[in-house]
């Protein structure tokens, strides 16, 4: 089931803020919030852990999942052993995410812990790790991945390394996570603010789009928004989206006909399982309106990411609407209805047969 997640950062804002934040979110369906410790140092620590655990008891009044990063100098500074989770429970946490890895066996023995505190892996990490936890039999019920996020600009992990990392989190069934990056927020935990993706391609993308694709790629399971404060908008879209079919936004051609724009925005659609290398079909618009209209307009040179309706040039294929996933030549058939915006384009690699799909419009 898929879940939507916050961010707070004790020491970078007021408990004020981050409670009302907590609140905000939470009537926006958000069911799940990201902490750390890994910013705790000597000198902090006294002022930093009593606003931590205000925060999670406040935010367990609605209801929240609540996990924190932590790392092996986390456990030496507050003086506790792996072993010993404790201190967590009467924190009031349900799961501790390692940033970095304390042994294989340690990790697998974890699982087990008395409090069923959850333990989260780093899936932004490639090497060995997970598949050496799995081979000491963790309870797999209480082992769980997260992928890292990156404010450093240039710095985020390639489609091709997050494909791979991911894939083998869910080999083993495990739940997974990811972050995505606010437009409208201003802050994280460092002092560097040039977004805080998973995916280098997602910065300055829109957090919808950012979602979308992770979603769209079945690896990952909870969506969290890394940085502070996203908008009403952003929230609120971010639970439409998680519980509707892949969503494309879209400018529409400033010529189609009110017909064709119902096509596109009001009837349903699904990917035909007969794949073509060209073309997306969705055809039953063809079959409810074969005895309308579809006079040829903007039949240009079609690129990917067009939305397309044919024409009545095309004789019974007339209504049917696709999507290009090449450039093609139009010998004239085609009505090039609207555009999937650039940044949702790459949503068409995860687009399944028989999958069902809809489109947003974008602008007027």
């Amino acid at each position: 089931m898929k879940q939507l997640g916050i961010s707070i950062y004790p020491g970078k804002s007021t408990e004020t803020e981050d409670k009302a934040y907590i609140e905000r979110a939470s009537k926006y369906g958000f069911t799940r919030i990201f902490t750390n410790l890994l910013q705790l140092t000597e000198d902090n620590k006294e002022s930093i852990l009593p606003s931590i655990e205000s925060i999670i008891k406040h935010a367990k009044k609605y209801r929240y999942e609540i996990f924190i990063d932590v790392a092996p100098r986390t456990f030496k500074l507050l003086n506790i052993e792996h072993h010993d989770l404790s201190f967590f429970h009467k924190l009031g946490i349900d799961g501790i995410r390692l940033d970095e890895g304390v042994g294989a066996k340690e990790t697998s023995d974890m699982t087990y812990n008395q409090y069923g505190i959850k333990i989260e892996l780093n899936m932004s990490v490639m090497n060995h790790y997970l598949d050496n936890v799995i081979d000491f039999e963790p309870n797999r019920d209480q082992l769980v991945g997260c992928h890292n996020f990156y404010p450093h600009r240039y710095a985020g992990i390639s489609e091709d390394f997050f494909i791979e990392g991911s894939k083998k989190y869910k080999k083993y069934g495990l739940r997974t996570a990811a972050f995505v990056s606010s437009e409208k927020a201003e802050f994280g935990p460092w002092p560097i603010t040039e977004g805080l993706p998973t995916l280098e391609q997602h910065r300055g993308m829109p957090v919808t789009t950012q979602a979308k694709y992770l979603w769209s790629t079945g690896l990952i399971d909870d969506v969290i928004i890394s940085n502070c404060y996203p908008s009403d908008e952003e929230l609120e879209s971010l639970n439409r989206l998680k519980n509707e079919s892949l969503t494309f936004d879209i400018n529409l051609d400033e010529n189609i006909t009110d017909l064709e724009r119902k096509i596109v925005l009001e009837e349903p659609h699904f990917y035909r399982g007969d794949v073509s290398d060209y073309i997306v079909r969705s055809t039953q618009s063809r079959v409810k309106y074969k005895d309308e209209s579809f006079p040829p307009h903007d039949t240009v040179a079609i690129k990917r990411g067009d939305v397309l309706i044919d024409n009545e040039e095309y004789g019974q294929y007339k209504g049917e609407l696709q999507i290009a996933l090449k450039p093609m030549i139009n010998t004239g058939k085609v009505n090039v209805v609207g555009k999937i915006v650039h940044h949702d384009v790459q949503l068409l690699d995860y687009l399944k047969p028989w999958e069902i799909f809809k489109f947003n419009k974008k602008g007027k």
